[in-house]
């Protein structure tokens, strides 16, 4: 008995295979708990319709996805956290705050597509942005203590100098 499967099913066949199964599993397994079709001509018909149109879909939201990835080639974040002496992070640097960063350049993702590594220590990272399944970008950053950042303006100042004491003996 050939049927169109509707879900996924371990050791029989993915979404929309057409597969053989024997007629009693079939009839009385599969196609009363909503899991399979029979495979008939009007059913094939309509699933190769819908096959069509979906792969049509698809090739949309992947050419979306790589003109997003273009857009992001040449973006470089920088992430300020709160250190300690050593360099080390308080907390760590996650997708979220990479996903913010990317917000305030203008890119609206979400931020189960952003893969890191731990980060607990200043320095040069590469984060994995993952647009559709075939389109992956690669996105580095820089993480930068905040304490750094304050103190480099307080230096730029100038600092007159003290004049030195003098003793005279």
């Amino acid at each position: 008995m050939l049927v169109i499967l509707k879900e996924d099913i371990a050791n029989l066949g993915f979404k929309d295979e057409i597969v053989e199964v024997k007629p009693g599993y079939g009839r009385n397994f599969l196609i009363p708990r909503g899991l399979a079709v029979i495979a008939s001509e009007s059913a094939q018909k309509v699933l190769a319709e819908n096959q069509r149109q979906r792969a049509h879909k698809l090739a949309k939201i992947k050419a979306d996805a790589e003109a997003v990835a273009a857009k992001m080639e040449g973006v470089k974040l920088t992430i300020v956290a709160k250190t300690s002496s050593t360099g080390t992070i308080f907390g760590s640097v996650t997708n979220i705050q990479i996903a913010e960063e990317l917000e305030k350049l203008g890119f609206e993702l979400n931020r189960k597509m952003i893969h890191v590594a731990n980060i607990k220590e200043i320095g040069h990272y590469i984060a994995k942005v993952r647009l559709h399944k075939d389109v992956t970008v690669e996105v580095p950053f820089t993480v930068e203590s905040e304490t750094a950042t304050i103190a480099a303006p307080a230096e730029e100042a100038p600092v007159a100098e003290a004049p030195a004491e003098t003793t005279e003996a």
